[in-house]
């Protein structure tokens, strides 16, 4: 079907969604009220309602991806039908969402449930979502090819090279390697980390001036999400995170560092010498930040770390360690207590360390096992009276108590990043089932012929489809200098998307999916653990998007 054929459709989903966008904020502005009786938002309040914000944070990301997915459409028909697909998807999940919503809060069901009850909202999901519709969708996709671009993204050259240098190299040199690195739980090797400094990958988010390749003005977040997505669709674990632990620690540093620290740090970051890992996450405080505990005592010319870590990403391999450390003595003080310590250490490839300092400071670690995300590894860490030098306090003495700040910093770069994570493994993960479908037959045909496995690859790519598209225009929001609450939003969407979209991978490829020898299956547990790190889909919608979205409608 030509592009001028869905021209209808799409008219009658925008309407839709611009029917839904003011029902959306009348309920988002109800749920402001009952948490803020004051004006001002309570955070027992909060607490109370965070069923209700955990759904409207939700439907907000279905909201604003099926508005950004049929704005970017550019007259292609395969990428029309596969927005009117996910559009359709997304009104199913926002009515229900938005309906209890107004229920809660005495809302008016009337506009919603006219809505529901439309002719165009029927024939809408008709004309996009019934049978016929998602066959001929899926018969659309396999006809363009397993290679075919999926999402509206407007590329300029440099960073289509680019894409196009990274995708190779992730083809070539850490495809190959992936499965048996997964398989045997190693660590990523100089083999795939010494040609990835050369190709430049650790300084990304470094400036120029800094020896990094990044702008000295601004930032190039759209360059991060392209190799950070070329990484992961070869390998999560042992390519596509490989960025996120510089991204983090520089961009703290660029926050607070003084200039001798970045004159120091930066260009070493971003030769990949020292690798870097973050020990944030302690083993009672998870997601809450504020509340960390790991003591630093000031000493001498320093300070001395006594206490745990936990979930530290590649603390073996790294050589420097950014760590929030608690420096003030009085708990009371919560985020204002804590800093940003830069730990060196000795680089170990094993799945356990422990380092002695000459003065008798120690740090220990342990690799946890887990069923997926292998080769970079996650730590425990015991610090016993490890001293860090003052120089090594990111921002001095002027930096001590500003550590969240420093920290949070990092960690925008760090969720847009995971978004890219999660469509270069939706990437990896549709393209393996339409190879694996075109060849296995099933009752004398290839799967790929029949209607069931169409329609699943179409909702699919329509996933990914439009994860990439908000990905790619939030990237273009945050060079601009916008879009930090909008970096958690497409975290949320495109972990969960990964989750869902790998599942069927693996269901479409049967027993074989269930195999180790099958890298869906690696696909499969690697996109599970998208949803919990660089902040849980339950913080991200309740302290992140939730809170901004009700301090937006208290200040409207």
């Amino acid at each position: 079907m030509a592009a001028a054929e869905l021209a209808p459709q799409v008219d009658r989903a925008r309407a839709l969604l611009a029917r839904l966008r003011p029902l959306f904020e009348h309920g988002v502005a109800a749920l402001a009220r009952a948490c803020a009786p004051g004006g001002k938002l309570d955070s027992a309040k909060l607490d109370e309602q965070q069923v209700a914000t955990f759904e409207i944070a939700w439907a907000s990301a279905d909201l604003l991806a099926a508005e950004t997915a049929l704005a970017r459409l550019d007259g292609d028909a395969l990428q029309s039908q596969l927005a009117l697909i996910f559009a359709v998807d997304a009104i199913a999940a926002l009515l229900p969402r938005l309906e209890a919503l107004h229920i809660e809060f005495g809302l008016p069901l009337a506009p919603l449930q006219q809505l529901g009850a439309d002719a165009d909202w029927a024939a809408l999901r008709g004309a996009a979502c019934g049978a016929q519709a998602l066959t001929a969708a899926g018969r659309a996709l396999v006809a363009a090819g397993d290679a075919v671009e999926l999402g509206s993204v407007a590329l300029q050259d440099p960073v289509v090279m680019a894409q196009d240098a990274f995708r190779r190299f992730a083809a070539d040199v850490v495809s190959p390697q992936a499965e048996h690195i997964h398989r045997h739980d190693e660590t990523v090797p100089e083999s795939l980390l010494q040609p990835m400094r050369d190709m430049g990958v650790f300084g990304l988010s470094i400036p120029e001036s800094h020896g990094g390749t990044g702008p000295d003005e601004g930032e190039d977040a759209t360059m991060m999400v392209v190799v950070t997505e070329a990484l992961s669709e070869a390998s999560l674990a042992a390519a596509g995170s490989l960025i996120t632990r510089p991204e983090i620690l520089s961009r703290a540093l660029i926050s607070g560092g003084t200039d001798e620290q970045k004159a120091t740090w930066l260009p070493r970051i971003a030769a990949g010498d020292p690798l870097c890992a973050i020990a944030i996450t302690e083993p009672d405080y998870g997601s809450d930040v504020a509340s960390l505990a790991l003591k630093g005592t000031r000493t001498e010319g320093g300070w001395l770390l006594s206490g745990a870590k936990t979930w530290c990403t590649f603390a073996g391999k790294a050589g420097l360690l950014m760590v929030v450390a608690r420096t003030h003595p009085d708990r009371s003080a919560g985020h204002r207590g804590l800093s940003v310590l830069l730990v060196e250490k000795p680089s170990y490839d094993g799945h356990a360390f422990d380092f002695e300092q000459p003065g008798g400071g120690r740090l220990r670690g342990k690799a946890i096992p887990t069923i997926g995300y292998r080769g970079m590894h996650s730590f425990d860490l015991a610090f016993d009276q490890f001293l860090v030098p003052d120089a090594h306090v990111i921002g001095g003495e002027g930096g001590l108590g500003k550590g969240f700040y420093f920290t949070m910093a990092g960690m925008v770069g760090g969720r847009m990043q995971t978004s890219a994570r999660a469509c270069g493994v939706m990437r990896a993960a549709l393209r393996a089932s339409m190879r694996y479908t075109a060849d296995r037959k099933v009752f004398g045909a290839p799967l790929q012929d029949y209607a069931l496995t169409l329609a699943k690859l179409a909702r699919m790519a329509a996933r990914l489809a439009a994860c990439r598209t908000l990905a790619y225009a939030i990237a273009e929001q945050l060079n601009a200098g916008a879009g930090r609450m909008e970096a958690s939003l497409v975290k949320l969407l495109a972990c969960r998307s990964a989750e869902m979209v790998t599942r069927e991978a693996l269901q479409l490829h049967g027993g074989m999916g269930y195999a180790e020898e099958s890298a869906v299956s690696r696909y499969f547990v690697d996109a599970r653990v998208l949803s919990i790190f660089e902040g849980a889909e339950e913080t991200l919608a309740l302290k992140v998007i939730g809170r901004s979205l009700l301090e937006d409608a208290l200040s409207s």
